[in-house]
């Protein structure tokens, strides 16, 4: 029966972690007279809190645009960077944290749009088990993490700042694929993914009769822009009009998935066929949560302060260890001359 569970754990994680690669990768029609192709890179492999690009692609919105874009899968922070630098892809789903990491080491990109105002890291566990629910938690905690995952660096950051010792959390590589199967069969006390996976998690630990608990950082004052459409500065300078218009069309694309969740994630199932749609859905709500603020409601989805992209800096070089001498300035990380003119309301 253990072995019936621990194989149960590893196939189902491994759908939500790996199985969407390929299908992921959203077919390219074929190129139309004076359409411009694009690619978009995402910051993981397809899942269902990437629904708002596919229900652009499919809705139109982007040919409406003039532009051919193909969607294609990330395989965390770095990847996404590094798709955009090398030109494998024109623009990314970058976040800001590593971002400011990345301008340290020569990276020219700069964020066009924020869509996740809220930092969407959290730290999942069990109960029974190691039962996180407050930051005091993390102290004395063994935390499963990819190897080399920055998003490591963002919770000592988190812990430092509650006056916390993060030379108490210990961190055990694993690889995602890995991770929620380790947490299932109590091989990990806690992982790290984004806040969107809970609805997959919850649904694994059911399975052992215990409950998915999650820390979510910033519900206890982490004040980080996180995810949004980031290009190379040449990209942007040589195809101002190109970035606008892919910035619109997208951003039509988050305030219809917000408008119908059910709807968007028929729609995205058309480009990757293994997603279950109920936790597409459930993924969504909470992607709401994190989009949808008092900033983005008067100002419009993606919409992003120069002041509140500093704080996000300022924050990582307090909290992150970088030195300072060595960090961009905050105007290097945005340009804020892209959003739309007409503020697209959630």
């Amino acid at each position: 029966m253990m072995f019936r569970k621990t194989k149960l754990f590893t196939v189902v994680a491994a759908a939500i972690v790996v199985g969407f690669t390929i299908l992921g990768q959203s077919p390219a029609p074929a190129q139309a007279q004076g359409m411009k192709d694009l690619t978009f890179s995402l910051d993981f492999i397809v899942l269902g809190r990437h629904s708002p690009w596919y229900v652009a692609l499919a809705k139109g919105y982007y040919k409406d645009e003039g532009l051919n874009v193909k969607i294609i899968p990330g395989k965390g922070s770095a990847s996404v960077i590094s798709n955009v630098e090398s030109g494998i892809a024109e623009l990314g789903f970058v976040d800001v944290p590593s971002l400011t990491l990345a301008r340290t080491n020569k990276s020219t990109i700069k964020m066009v749009a924020i869509n996740y105002q809220k930092a969407p890291y959290s730290v999942f566990s069990l109960d029974p088990g190691a039962n996180v629910t407050k930051p005091k938690d993390l102290e004395g905690l063994t935390l499963a993490s990819a190897p080399g995952s920055f998003v490591t660096n963002i919770i000592k950051a988190f812990m430092r700042s509650h006056g916390l010792d993060p030379s108490k959390l210990k961190i055990q590589g694993a690889a995602p694929s890995a991770q929620i199967p380790m947490l299932a069969s109590g091989k990990a006390q806690a992982i790290n993914f984004f806040i969107m996976t809970k609805p997959a998690i919850t649904r694994i630990a059911k399975r052992s009769g215990k409950q998915a608990r999650s820390l979510l950082l910033a519900d206890f004052g982490l004040k980080l822009y996180s995810n949004g459409i980031g290009a190379k500065e040449s990209f942007i300078k040589n195809n101002p009009e190109v970035v606008r218009k892919f910035v619109r069309a997208s951003l039509k694309g988050w305030k219809d998935t917000f408008a119908n969740p059910a709807e968007a994630a028929k729609l995205q199932k058309q480009y990757a066929k293994g997603l279950n749609e109920q936790i597409t859905i459930e993924e969504i709500a909470i992607l709401k949560k994190l989009a949808v603020t008092t900033d983005t409601k008067k100002n419009g989805l993606g919409w992003f302060s120069g002041e509140k992209i500093k704080a996000s800096r300022d924050y990582m070089v307090t909290n992150a260890g970088l030195d300072a001498s060595k960090a961009p300035k905050a105007t290097d990380l945005y340009d804020l001359r892209f959003l739309p003119k007409k503020p697209i309301l959630p």
